[in-house]
């Protein structure tokens, strides 16, 4: 039959009462320890453990007790989710087993030891060592991981009460209740109250925040319990007490997590001290779980201490479970420090790429703006090869670092977008806006340099042959002037007869005539020496210096002349019968000479041209020279009469065969027959010479037809070519990996193509050596040609680059095809000329897709680089940002704060002994500029925080 007792009280005093003076309670059969505590019954808010269920009828406090037996088992008890509440209020005044008191005594002292060793310090006695409050305010510390009020120091009994008060009311702060738990009984030494209190502390911080499943706290470390020990045979874990008295169930729970430790096989269910001895010695050993039970005092209690048990089990869980929140932070820790090493190659790499090409740009730019004029052709050709060397193997692979530069910026901007990292700013000076500017200025002055440079051969090969001309003509000038001088100052007529005088007069009017004759050569050597001048030629200084000394002889001599003739007219009173024919003779031999020279000249000038309707124009010139030889004929023919008119005239008269000699010219008919012949020589030569120009003209011309050909089949093809990479950005009917499939057979039909280019380029190259620089028939020129192929592989690059990063962040955000079509059509809507949405843009499109936020302030969010556009990767990757679950700081945080046991500093040890060794190794450099103050590691919240973005 049922036992019970009742007691009632009418004041508070009461409340707290023994039933009567000897701390025992009347019942039915007698008395029975006062095992139970009296509660106020405004605290009453939990049902009492095991022996009492209270109840309130007609104002009475009735406790109903049910007396253990010997036989009853702790295995009926069924776990009830408010153990914890119920367990934190201690028993003050019961009587506790001897036994039970013993173990309780050795388990939480060692549980107490196993966190102040972290301290450096331990405990002996537990009701002693607490007696001063420092020891349990330090054990709360570590166990909290948060700072307490700072001790008294003091050694008087107020000190020590002061210092447990502190750590009572920082576990009251912490939601739990201490009910009549006063700071005195813990200075006093009383066991039973400190006990209870370290329970209690137990309880909060151990097993309170333990959640498997739907069950916390008791039921959740039992349940945990019984799940990892199910699959062993003789283990049947249903309590905290009579279940674990053979050994079986802790040597499971460390065959189960550490199975290379227990031979679990080989254990014997009877010999349950060897059991527990060998899973406390394992324990201890291997897992650092220090020893808190004896084998022979749990064998040899009938109903082994829950609590004990409770706090030794507690600890299995938190190594085994910590454990696997290790490896996740290593992980974790592991991942980011990868990702962040990756990130920080590839900035490197930008920078140094970037590097590398402004300073190639930096040299070419002096050199293609250089338009410098040569003094001769020679260092112009130079210049020309030097161009050439630049634009077919120079600039073709800076071209393509340049595309690598760009897509190594896209590409780490999204690593770092998807990573939650900060955006990538180069150094001053190497931005991609930086490298466009300076690759811009370099293209800018290397247009029409090329063009230049041929022009300016074409001047200065122009100004030799002027030149070369110019002097060719002083050097017959001069030999023409030759004792002209000397004969002009001649006072011969002084001593000759009238006849003598009169053969010098007409002499000397045949030296004006040859003068007049004479003057044509003169203005060509002023008109060449104005050429040169004008066209800047390197010496012309000496040029016109040449052309004073010319003009000033040519007056000198023709006033010379004008004096000679004056006073021959003076000197002629007398004058005799002019010999008509000598006189006639030396007109027409000095006229006809000077053209001989001059036809001379033109038929020994060379043959340059640069098109075909100047060697017509040439030939046509020849031809029409040729059909006034007839009429030269027939002056040499008249000239030879005169000259046998006189030899008859002399036969006839029987004059001296002196007088043959013409008086009035120095002339000689074999001089001028001998002239004439070497031009009837050299009119053949002539013709050989236009028909060989006519020639290479004609092989120009078809090497401007080739080209024409050519280039008109090869720029459409670059054009079509170039649109259906640029409206793939529009295509919306394909997925990614086809549109991305399609550009790659876009190139490589770009590539099989490139001989096409190769092949043209060798043509102009050809052209240009044979100084043929137009081709009228060619919708295209080189350059546009060379302007077509980079942009194809530009936008190739580019847009294969885009749709990669469109998968990449597809892949990581779970976007699905039809989400990301529906983005993609609503973009290519608005971006109109292909370079991102401006802020008008950006907000139709975030009305198009239904999306509603500020589309100001949204752009300046994702216009980091401040280029006044917005890509449609930054866009996405902000719509699709709150999907996906990302590192972030307070996560790297939590991370390093597990694998340092919870202190603020991580040491270089703890980094070693959980991450791999060359991510350890990465992890102290870059850990190595932020020590902790307390020079007791690194300061890894610091760390986390330059990171990720805040």
């Amino acid at each position: 039959m049922m036992e019970y007792f009742t007691r009632s009280y009418h004041t508070p005093d009461d409340r707290y009462k023994p039933a009567d003076n000897n701390n025992t309670i009347s019942t039915s059969n007698g008395s029975i320890p006062n095992s139970i505590r009296y509660y106020n019954e405004d605290e009453l808010t939990i049902p009492l453990p095991n022996s009492f269920m209270p109840t309130k009828p007609n104002g009475e406090i009735t406790y109903n007790y049910y007396p253990m037996s010997s036989s009853t088992s702790s295995s009926s008890y069924q776990p009830s989710s408010d153990y914890v509440q119920q367990e934190e209020e201690w028993d003050r005044d019961a009587l506790l087993d001897p036994m039970w008191e013993y173990q309780q005594k050795k388990t939480f002292t060692a549980w107490v030891n196993s966190h102040l060793r972290k301290a450096g310090t331990k405990i002996e006695i537990l009701e002693e060592d607490f007696q001063n409050g420092l020891k349990l305010m330090l054990l709360l510390e570590i166990i909290s991981g948060q700072p307490l009020p700072k001790p008294d120091r003091g050694r008087t009994r107020f000190h020590r009460i002061a210092n447990v008060n502190k750590a009572l009311q920082y576990i009251q702060s912490r939601g739990v209740k201490l009910v009549s738990v006063g700071a005195e009984e813990v200075v006093d030494g009383n066991v039973k109250l400190t006990l209870g209190l370290i329970w209690t502390i137990i309880l909060r911080f151990a097993i309170q925040e333990i959640s498997v499943g739907e069950h916390s706290a008791r039921d959740g470390l039992l349940l945990w319990c019984q799940r990892k020990t199910e699959p062993y045979e003789d283990v049947n874990v249903q309590n905290f007490s009579t279940s674990w008295k053979d050994g079986l169930a802790f040597c499971a729970l460390i065959h189960r997590h550490r199975p290379e430790l227990i031979d679990y096989g080989s254990l014997d269910p009877n010999n349950h001290i060897g059991n527990l001895s060998t899973a406390f010695d394992v324990a201890e050993k291997d897992l650092d779980i220090p020893r808190m039970l004896d084998p022979e005092v749990l064998v040899d209690s009938s109903i082994p201490d829950e609590k004990a048990i409770m706090t030794y089990v507690s600890t299995f869980y938190h190594k085994f479970t910590g454990k696997n929140k290790l490896e996740k932070a290593a992980n974790r820790v592991s991942r980011v420090l990868s990702q962040n090493k990756e990130n920080k190659k590839m900035a490197d790499d930008y920078e140094i790429l970037a590097d590398d090409l402004l300073k190639w740009i930096d040299h070419w730019m002096p050199i293609v703006s250089n338009r410098t004029e040569e003094p001769n052709s020679n260092g112009l050709k130079n210049r020309l090869n030097d161009f050439r060397q630049y634009r077919h193997k120079e600039k073709p692979p800076r071209i393509e670092e340049k595309s690598q530069l760009e897509t190594l910026f896209n590409t780490l901007q999204n690593r770092l977008r998807l990573g939650n990292r900060p955006a990538f700013m180069p150094k001053n000076g190497k931005t991609v806006k930086d490298v466009n500017l300076a690759w811009n200025n370099l293209e800018q002055s290397e247009k029409g340099f090329e063009e230049w440079l041929l022009s300016e051969m074409m001047r200065l090969q122009r100004l030799e042959r002027l030149a070369e001309k110019f002097h060719r003509k002083c050097t017959s000038h001069s030999q023409w002037c030759q004792g002209k001088e000397s004969i002009l100052k001649s006072e011969d007529y002084k001593s000759a007869d009238v006849h003598t005088i009169k053969a010098i007069r007409k002499r000397h009017e045949a030296f004006e005539s040859d003068m007049d004759a004479h003057q044509e050569r003169i203005e060509q050597i002023v008109e060449i020496g104005k050429e040169l001048t004008r066209l800047r030629y390197a010496k012309a200084k000496e040029i016109a210096e040449k052309c004073g000394e010319v003009v000033g002889n040519w007056d000198k001599l023709e006033v010379l002349a004008k004096e000679r003739s004056e006073r021959l007219i003076e000197a002629e009173k007398v004058a005799g019968k002019l010999d008509e024919i000598h006189l006639k003779l030396a007109k027409q031999l000095g006229p006809f000479n000077s053209w001989l020279d001059s036809v001379k000249e033109d038929l020994t000038d060379l043959v340059i041209v640069n098109q075909m309707n100047e060697i017509e124009g040439l030939s046509e010139d020849h031809l029409k020279f040729k059909e006034t030889l007839p009429e030269a004929v027939k002056t040499l023919e008249n000239i030879k009469t005169l000259e046998s008119e006189a030899k008859e005239l002399v036969e006839k008269y029987g004059l001296g065969p002196k007088l043959l000699a013409n008086p009035y010219t120095d002339l000689s008919m074999n001089k001028v027959e001998g002239l004439w012949r070497e031009i009837q020589q050299l009119l053949p030569e002539r013709d050989h010479q236009l028909e060989a120009e006519r020639a290479r003209q004609q092989k120009n011309e078809r090497l401007r037809d080739l080209f024409a050909e050519k280039a008109n089949e090869l720029g459409p093809w670059l054009e079509d070519l170039l649109e259906q990479v640029l409206s793939a950005r529009l295509t919306s009917a394909s997925t990614l990996e086809s549109i991305l499939k399609a550009l790659g057979d876009i190139k490589h039909e770009a590539i099989l193509n490139k001989h096409q280019l190769d092949e043209l380029e060798k043509i102009n190259q050809e052209m240009q050596e044979n100084l043929v620089f137009e081709s009228p028939k060619s919708k295209y020129t080189m350059e546009s040609i060379r302007v077509g192929w980079e942009s194809l592989m530009t936008s190739l690059n580019k847009v294969s680059n885009e749709f990669e990063n469109q998968i990449l962040l597809r892949d990581s955000k779970g976007l699905s095809h039809e989400q990301l079509k529906e983005y993609r059509q609503a973009f290519a809507h608005f971006d109109k000329d292909s370079k991102g949405l401006n802020e008008e843009q950006l907000k139709a499109f975030l009305i198009s897709i239904g999306h509603a936020e500020d589309p100001y302030e949204l752009f300046l969010k994702l216009d980091s680089n401040s280029m006044g556009t917005v890509s449609f990767d930054a866009i996405l990757d902000h719509l699709t940002r709150e999907q996906t679950d990302r590192d972030n700081a307070e996560q790297m945080i939590e991370a390093f704060r597990l694998l340092a046991n919870g202190k603020s500093a991580i040491t270089e040890q703890e980094i070693r002994s959980e991450l791999p060794p060359k991510l350890a190794e990465y992890c102290l450099q870059e850990l190595d500029s932020f020590h902790d103050p307390s020079d007791k590691g690194f300061d890894y919240e610091t760390f986390c925080k330059n990171i990720f973005i805040q």
